[in-house]
């Protein structure tokens, strides 16, 4: 009667359910799939995501993704599991072409059919286009020996590979742009060394963003948080490196850029000291805190990249190899006072109970607490040097192609046309004094604090609230760019959310060139942690 294999072996009232719950994912009706799904803390759904636990999770996972594509059920089959619980497995054929798969446990709870576990795997998919703006396997295939062999690379759409364009994340911008007839050094360091190129990645338009969504190619997926933003600016390269479409990202951290997704994703992110790694091929937002970094799952791998991009035998783009960089870091850690002041509550508590658990180790570090002085003012000039740069460099191609970008972002590019020259030069002289500030607190220490304020936001947040949230992460975020120093990332706490638990950076911040030095430092502080608190899973040192 439905038309699909195996529908006559299913009891009519369950079979009655099913239909209308797949009516109701077609038509994007969340009121209804709300409905379909049993209340509690017990429901489970699954794909290749990650797992959502909870009616509450899968709602506000299921508000956050793109409707479905149309298609139909074409085959399903039933298994009796036990009095009012049966299993369906169910094939769906797509318009588009291709079949997906959906495996549900449906239980009757007083008198009505419920989901109350599902796994869903859907049609193959080419190109993540959320993700890649180009793909293969590889790009480009680095030297064939070396330390990096075996490593694929995502780059953040602001590189210049020969042949290639650069897009910065705005399609009128790639429309325009010139193929490049050499490849940046920071790319070629990597190939050098190895590694191979597996696509370009996603950026947020320009990189004057942290949140990570584009509203011209969609936000890419958050690997460890389903229907969370993936931070950005990097949100591409951050999103290759947590779903495992590449061992290693090659980013840009100019207001956390890096920092923010790694700590969203639960990865390794690395900002180097200002300047160490030219920019040579690289589209600038703001000359003054742009620098390269780099962002793996694991602390190894981490390592290798920094060895060799960064060592005087593997880097011939390098201007500067300081030689602090083959010292290690004095194992003494300080934490700001004013950041755990602006910290979500979870994040503070969960940093704390770290904190208490390392004291209790006989490998503990000497932690003591300074003062870096309000965060706000920090902010308030990094902002100001930030537009004036980010507005002289694209000024020029904004007025020429109006309306070519995004709402938020056009925003803080109005707000830049209006700085002035007085403006610059104020903001110029009250940041300098910040910055001597910071580089004394870690001449003989390591800044130690959380990342961001809290877990990544969910996508459907209002702009209201991502607005107050982006606030707060940069008054934690800038202090470093200010300085020019270099920090590290480690995913080292986990807290809850409304999507389920959710990874939160820990942050190092260390003296200029010490960046070798600083990720041994951050994979010590990993191995100790993961000794004293249950491990954060994915995260080796």
């Amino acid at each position: 009667m439905t038309g699909i294999v195996g529908a006559d072996a299913v009891p009519a009232d369950l079979l009655d359910a099913f239909l209308a719950y797949e009516a109701a994912v077609v038509a994007n009706d969340l009121d209804a799939l709300d409905a379909a799904f049993a209340p509690g803390e017990g429901s489970l759904r699954g794909d290749g995501a990650g797992l959502l636990v909870g009616h509450d999770a899968i709602s506000a996972f299921r508000h956050t993704r793109t409707p479905v594509s149309a298609r139909v059920i074409e085959r399903v089959e039933h298994r009796e599991l036990g009095p009012d619980v049966a299993l369906l497995v169910s094939v769906s054929r797509y318009a588009q072409g291709g079949t997906g798969l959906q495996t549900q446990v449906w239980q009757r709870l007083e008198g009505r059919w419920l989901i109350t576990a599902a796994h869903v795997t859907p049609r193959a998919t080419a190109l993540d286009r959320r993700v890649w703006r180009t793909v293969g396997d590889p790009l480009y295939q680095g030297a064939w020996t070396g330390p990096l062999a075996g490593l694929t690379v995502a780059v953040k759409d602001l590189f210049a590979l020969q042949g290639y364009r650069i897009g910065a994340g705005n399609p009128t911008y790639l429309d325009h742009a010139r193929r490049e007839t050499s490849t940046a050094p920071a790319v070629s360091d990597l190939l050098r060394g190895g590694a191979s190129l597996r696509g370009i990645a996603r950026t947020d338009e320009f990189a004057y963003s942290v949140a990570g969504d584009n509203a011209h190619y969609g936000t890419p997926p958050n690997g460890a948080v389903p229907g969370a933003l993936p931070g950005g600016s990097s949100s591409g390269p951050a999103s290759a490196v947590a779903t495992g479409q590449a061992e290693v990202g090659l980013a840009t951290d100019t207001a956390g850029s890096v920092r923010v997704p790694a700590s969203y994703q639960g990865l390794w992110g690395l900002r180097t000291t200002h300047g160490l790694v030219p920019r040579q091929g690289m589209l600038p937002l703001a000359q003054s805190f742009d620098t390269v970094g780099w962002l793996t799952r694991d602390g190894e791998t981490l390592q290798r990249v920094a060895d060799w991009c960064l060592s005087y035998d593997g880097s011939q783009s390098t201007e500067r190899v300081y030689g602090e960089s083959g010292d290690d870091l004095p194992w003494h850690l300080v934490v700001p006072a004013e950041v755990l002041d602006v910290v979500e509550p979870a994040t503070r508590s969960a940093f704390e109970a770290l904190l208490a658990a390392l004291a209790d180790h006989p490998d503990a570090p000497q932690v003591t607490t300074a003062s870096v002085g309000p965060l706000q003012d920090y902010l308030d000039p990094f902002r100001t040097v930030q537009g004036v740069e980010a507005w002289r460099n694209h000024g020029q191609w904004l007025r020429e192609h109006p309306g070519a970008v995004d709402g938020a972002v056009a925003a803080r590019f109005r707000a830049a046309a209006t700085l002035t020259a007085d403006d610059e030069a104020a903001a110029r002289r009250a940041l300098a004094p910040l910055a001597a500030r910071l580089h004394g607190l870690v001449a003989d220490g390591t800044l130690l604090l959380p990342t961001v304020p809290g877990p990544a936001p969910m996508r459907t947040r209002d702009a209201t609230a991502l607005d107050a949230v982006r606030a707060a992460t940069l008054r934690m975020t800038t202090p470093a760019a200010v300085a020019g120093l270099p920090a590290l990332s480690v995913p080292l706490l986990t807290v809850p959310s409304r999507l389920g638990p959710a990874p939160v950076g820990v942050s190092l911040v260390a003296r200029s060139g010490t960046d070798i030095a600083l990720v041994r430092l951050g994979r010590r502080l990993a191995r100790l942690a993961a000794d004293v608190t249950p491990a954060p899973g994915g995260t080796p040192a």
